[in-house]
């Protein structure tokens, strides 16, 4: 497994990108393919964040934890992703390494998440609607107007399918079709 590792606004001792990368090395069982992990440390009003992404083939895995200990802010990433991981075993066991979920004999279960019963994705509705060509401030208006948080458009600028959505830190996100 491949790690980055990016430290904004704090400075954190080396021994802490050593603690991470053996923590996170060992969800590299689940993955068929070499992974990347990145690893983003953080303080937010008090809060030792660490925000985990893995990137494997074409699967994306986040999570992010926050905690009073950055230590425990790892161990929380790592036992969150290793949850998504269980939880949705049956459709990522396609994508991810053969038999990462089939615990070796003689061995007992180290992990801590317990098993959670899978459920269907269930589709409850389906809208259909033209979608206007518009610019990115126009789309931003709409989806105020109408009290969403994201909104589906095709960007005028470019000709592309794109989304706008409303971040958690109050500002606005893009998403775009490369086209």
């Amino acid at each position: 497994m491949k790690f980055t590792f990016t430290d904004k606004k704090v400075n954190l001792p080396k021994s802490l990108h050593n603690y991470a990368e053996k923590k996170v090395g060992k969800l590299d069982r689940y993955f068929k393919n070499e992974a990347e992990a990145n690893l983003v440390f953080s303080v937010e009003k008090d809060r030792n964040k660490v925000e985990l992404t893995i990137r494997s083939g074409g699967t994306i895995l986040r999570v992010a934890e926050s905690t009073s200990d950055m230590f425990a802010s790892v161990d929380a990433a790592v036992t969150s992703m290793e949850r998504q991981l269980r939880k949705h075993k049956t459709r990522l066991e396609k994508r991810l390494r053969q038999g990462a979920f089939v615990q070796p004999e003689g061995l007992e279960e180290t992990s801590f998440v317990p098993d959670v019963e899978e459920r269907e994705f269930q589709v409850v509705r389906t809208k259909r609607f033209p979608i206007k060509p518009m610019t990115v401030d126009e789309a931003i208006l709409q989806m105020d107007l109408l009290g969403h948080s994201f909104y589906a458009f095709k960007n005028e600028d470019g000709g592309a399918f794109a989304v706008v959505y409303k971040r958690n830190d109050g500002g606005y996100g893009l998403i775009e079709d490369e086209e």
